[in-house]
């Protein structure tokens, strides 16, 4: 088990991010969660603008980026976001019928990864000689928040100019990523080069979030990470967001300050907004709550 912890802080300290097999989740029901992210894509336009954003307001459905500012750099994807946890606040309306498992795959699959990052925020705990929960009383709490991304990336005639999505650290405590089982395109920057996060059969992507930098006073790193889009096969991920409910203030674990590793960030509420705000316009947004 010293050996498992060890491994974790090492690849959470370094890259970031780390490939998880042996998950517990079966193979056929991920390709079950693919198949349902694919049949919602390929459903005529009109059928799909009856989740779009512009429609009913939000960030939460189908549709491109929103646009924030003039300097914006738009991704080459379309996108449905929907609110999983807390399920009160479900926009249920937004939630696809078309097909018509689509929902009960969604929940049951948010579910089983929200027991997984829960595992593994015990085990980041406790690589760093915390309690284990530590994270997750304030990331997994009753009101934390998990959103699903799914994302399309179309065939992109210009790849080698245009960027399904443009460079950016998460938002969150944890991302888990369900990746295309065919094509690459997720790109992770590591010592200042650009390195291809490879297809493993059935593994899942763990991949860091600013909060989970935040709380660990700077010892684990959320990864710069980008997607690159493909000149000939379309793409397809699933992406489940964790973190903690808007005002629920968080800031660096006391016990991983001392005066080896001064705080290096200030405590704060509803960083995800931070994060979007920056994200949008080309800034980092860990730079902004930084001592």
């Amino acid at each position: 088990m010293a050996l498992l912890h060890a491994g974790l802080r090492s690849a959470l300290s370094s890259s970031g991010c780390f490939q998880a097999i042996g998950h517990g989740i079966s193979s056929p029901f991920l390709d079950q969660v693919r198949a349902a992210a694919t049949q919602f894509f390929a459903l005529p336009v009109e059928e799909k603008q009856k989740y779009s954003r512009e429609v009913h307001g939000g960030r939460e459905g189908y549709g491109n980026d929103v646009i924030v500012s003039d300097k914006q750099v738009l991704d080459w994807s379309y996108r449905l976001i929907l609110q999983v946890f807390p399920e009160d606040q479900r926009r249920l309306d937004l939630w696809p019928e078309n097909p018509n498992d689509f929902g009960e795959v969604v929940h049951e699959y948010a579910t089983k990864i929200k027991f997984m990052m829960g595992l593994l925020y015990k085990a980041m705990a406790k690589s760093l000689n915390l309690e284990e929960n530590s994270f997750s009383d304030q990331l997994l709490g009753e009101q934390a928040l998990m959103q699903a991304r799914f994302n399309f990336y179309p065939q992109c005639s210009r790849a080698d100019q245009v960027l399904g999505v443009k460079p950016h650290t998460d938002r969150s405590g944890i991302t888990v990523l369900l990746q295309d089982k065919e094509v690459e395109g997720l790109q992770v920057l590591v010592d200042g080069k650009w390195v291809r996060v490879p297809i493993v059969p059935h593994a899942i992507v763990v991949n860091l979030g600013d909060q989970m930098q935040i709380m660990s006073n700077g010892i684990f790193k959320s990864p710069m990470h980008r997607v690159v889009t493909n000149p000939e096969r379309m793409r397809l991920s699933v992406a489940l967001f964790n973190e903690p409910d808007p005002e629920t203030e968080i800031g660096p674990v006391e016990k991983l300050i001392d005066e080896t590793r001064p705080r290096l960030y200030k405590n704060v509420k509803n960083y995800g907004h931070i994060n979007y705000e920056c994200y949008q316009r080309g800034e980092v947004a860990l730079e902004t709550v930084k001592i």
